[in-house]
């Protein structure tokens, strides 16, 4: 089995699991996993891992997320989106809130911030994830964490609703981001609508409708495991080096291409196949730390 990835336009609906689940049949005994859970609301790019890709998923899932994502003011749910018990509700006066104070609030989010996970996520808290807890009626404690806002555009407002589009760190929650816009602005806010637009270099416009997917074409649209490290510098391997890597051993370093301590590295095999990733040791020579041979 090649391994690979593909990159799936999911629709709103299923879950993450369930478009694995689609796959899972037509790439046995591959593994078959996902890089970045979707809510069945949300729509948009859902990267596939297949065979020893999957041991590429928290190389993906590290990596930068855009979304558009809509809101609605006024409003605050169990959830913080629009499928959530409401638990408060905020008249919202024609005028309550103008484009130059939402766009300043968003300025204000813009850079790294502190944000605490929704108590209907998947964060583990005592051996349980915090949905689990929720879906009980217990509150649960959910430390904060820090993330990236590399950019947060407003795209439309019809009060009370507004579409913003956001490129963020792994980890971000876009329905965390809207409940804290929320309350910056005083009013509440809930998530309606989420798509996300790439994932990495995983982006909608490459990406394969669900419906459109079959056991005939699915290895047809296979991305190669090279592109979940394409923001690496690459380097090809000699016979033996390979041998060392498929060993563990750590290799020497390149010195027409010197690199800095501590960076990652694309190591190839003489196919231009991805091999492993390593990482650039004190000494400047080269360690694998995760390979992929062997993986299925």
């Amino acid at each position: 089995m090649t391994p690979g990835f593909l990159c799936i336009d999911k629709p709103s609906g299923p879950t993450s699991r369930d478009v694995v689940n689609v796959v899972q049949p037509w790439a046995r005994p591959a593994k078959v996993g996902h890089a970045g859970t979707l809510d069945p609301l949300a729509s948009g790019v859902l990267v596939v891992a297949i065979g020893a890709a999957t041991r590429l998923i928290s190389v993906l899932q590290g990596q930068p997320k855009r979304y558009r994502a809509a809101f609605r003011l006024g409003l605050e749910t169990d959830t913080e989106d629009i499928t959530g018990r409401v638990i408060a509700t905020h008249p919202l006066p024609e005028g309550a809130v103008t484009i130059p104070q939402l766009t300043a609030v968003l300025r204000g989010f813009v850079g790294t911030i502190t944000q605490t996970p929704p108590q209907f996520s998947a964060v583990h808290v005592g051996g349980r994830r915090a949905y689990e807890w929720a879906r009980q009626g217990a509150e649960v404690s959910l430390a904060p964490r820090t993330v990236e806002i590399y950019a947060l555009d407003l795209v439309a407002f019809t009060p009370p609703e507004f579409t913003v589009d956001v490129a963020c760190s792994g980890g971000t929650y876009i329905r965390a981001l809207g409940r804290d816009i929320g309350r910056q602005l005083g009013c509440g806010a809930v998530m309606t609508e989420l798509r996300r637009t790439a994932v990495g270099p995983f982006a909608l416009t490459h990406a394969v409708a669900l419906a459109d997917l079959t056991a005939d074409n699915w290895r047809s649209k296979l991305w190669p495991t090279t592109a979940a490290v394409s923001h690496l510098p690459m380097r090809s391997l000699s016979p033996a080096e390979i041998t060392a890597v498929l060993h563990g051993r750590t290799i020497r370093g390149d010195p027409l291409r010197p690199l800095s301590e501590g960076q990652e590295v694309g190591l190839l095999d003489g196919t231009g196949a991805l091999l492993a990733i390593g990482v650039v040791t004190p000494d400047y020579q080269v360690h694998p730390r995760l390979v992929l041979a062997g993986a299925n």
